[in-house]
């Protein structure tokens, strides 16, 4: 399968670490291999799309603009415990979504030739414009805005 303007197969493998700390013994999972889908599938690696959406462009913008670009593997959890890769994102916001819901993610470093084909999509489709959103109304800074002067409401 041949990657698109804003689709690229990766074959993705895990693999399950178990480590002792003392006398507890804890499991966790790893990347194993990250290879891109038009060349040979690794022994138990599963075929994933890493799949860019123009309404997420933002966030690919802030994730190519830090020191340490990642992506974003969202896992299936079986029951026996064993992790089963599900989804690719580039979109931090994905993987801290999946996080807060109790869905396994895990991070990767991001390929240079990824991040060079994602930053080719927002160029083709355009830059979103990044701001914090604040609240106009209050300058807390001042003491000013609605909830400012509670006491003089209340006489």
């Amino acid at each position: 399968m041949q990657r698109t303007d804003n689709v690229w197969p990766m074959y993705v493998s895990l693999k399950k670490v178990e480590t002792q700390m003392g006398r507890w013994n804890s499991v966790r999972w790893e990347v194993d291999q990250f290879v891109p889908g038009n060349q040979a599938a690794p022994e138990g690696a599963h075929l994933i799309l890493l799949e860019l959406y123009r309404d997420q462009r933002g966030s690919y913008r802030l994730n190519l603009d830090m020191d340490n670009t990642m992506l974003y593997i969202v896992c299936d959890e079986l029951e026996d415990g064993t992790w089963i890769p599900a989804a690719i994102s580039a979109d931090q916001n994905v993987g801290a979504g999946c996080l807060e819901a109790d869905t396994p993610v895990l991070n990767i470093p991001m390929p240079t030739a990824v991040a060079c084909w994602i930053e080719a999509f927002i160029t083709k489709h355009g830059e979103v414009e990044i701001s914090a959103h604040r609240r106009k109304h209050v300058n807390r800074r001042k003491n000013q805005g609605p909830s400012a002067n509670l006491e003089g409401r209340m006489q």
